[in-house]
């Protein structure tokens, strides 16, 4: 792979994160329930995400058997799902506070992948997991003293993390998938949200909809759920594993701007520890760091 490639990945996949980690505010702005949130999410973004595949021919080649339809089917339930709950968790907690706690989601992967597939969690990865989570508590904001904590707001943590164990539930299921799109993948897990989320969404409120709502819904499909994604796939192919890991910070850096320029929300620096932990926590988890900072553990598999 040449640089330019790099170079041209690199700004993709800067322009996909920082598009993620706006999700929260076109969420928050909307006016709309959760459900209601991601079922336009999913519906806008089949019907840009179907022309773009008729466009770059992925329907014609798609690969799917019935086994595999079934397998996507399941994991996106678990994936939109997975976003009621995110999003959800924006309104309860902050787009900061739960955009940070669900980046704990390498770790729900890592063990969820270790329990289905009986393959042994090394020490390393625990002790990391472990630096992680105090990164949680940290963000959490608890109270250690009187140990208090707001109700609501812990509603919210737990949406969040939540959130991230459907997320890596969903990850698991299709990462054994061969021979498939990601685009046809994100298109069939995109309908099953369509379908699994119509009755719980609140449809009788559409006349009420604004103009400014709108736009915002339009946004979540046409660009968080089909541009980025087209984007992030596109930027992963010229791009190496480690500058992958490192890009993926951005996301919630965003988030962490965003919710204190839109919102006056800012994380104290208890917390700022916290997101520091669990970032750097994923980071050396992804990269085989050791806990003890000896030599690197090299993973041959």
């Amino acid at each position: 792979m040449n640089k330019s490639e790099e170079k041209i990945g690199i700004l993709q996949l800067f322009c996909a994160m920082v598009m993620m980690g706006t999700v929260g505010l076109f969420v928050i702005e909307s006016g709309q329930s959760a459900y209601n949130v991601v079922f336009y999410r999913c519906l806008l973004g089949v019907v840009f995400l179907v022309a773009y595949c008729l466009y770059s021919g992925h329907l014609k080649d798609h690969h799917l058997t019935l086994k595999s339809l079934l397998i996507i089917v399941i994991s996106g339930i678990f994936l939109v799902f997975n976003w009621v709950m995110l999003f959800e968790s924006f309104k309860i907690a902050s787009i900061s506070t739960s955009t940070v706690v669900y980046h704990a989601q390498p770790f729900f992967f890592m063990l969820i992948w270790a329990a289905s597939y009986k393959e042994r969690v090394s020490l390393n990865k625990i002790l990391w997991m472990v630096v992680s989570f105090v990164g949680v508590s940290l963000v959490a904001n608890i109270d250690f003293a009187n140990f208090t904590l707001s109700s609501s707001y812990l509603k919210g943590i737990a949406l969040a993390l939540s959130a991230a164990v459907f997320w890596a539930i969903s990850a698991v299921i299709v990462k054994g998938l061969k021979g498939i799109s990601a685009y046809i993948i994100t298109l069939v897990q995109l309908g099953v949200g369509v379908i699994v989320l119509y009755p719980f969404s609140e449809l009788s409120g559409i006349a009420d909809i604004t103009v400014k709502q709108w736009g915002c819904l339009f946004i979540l499909g046409a660009v968080h759920s089909c541009l980025t994604y087209i984007i992030m796939y596109s930027a992963y192919k010229k791009l190496s594993a480690p500058i992958i890991a490192v890009m993926t910070f951005i996301y919630p850096a965003v988030a962490i701007f965003v919710d204190y320029y839109f919102y006056d929300v800012a994380l104290n620096h208890v917390q700022m520890i916290g997101v520091v932990l669990i970032m750097f926590s994923s980071y050396a988890v992804s990269q085989n760091f050791n806990f003890f900072w000896r030599k690197r553990v090299v993973n041959l598999n």
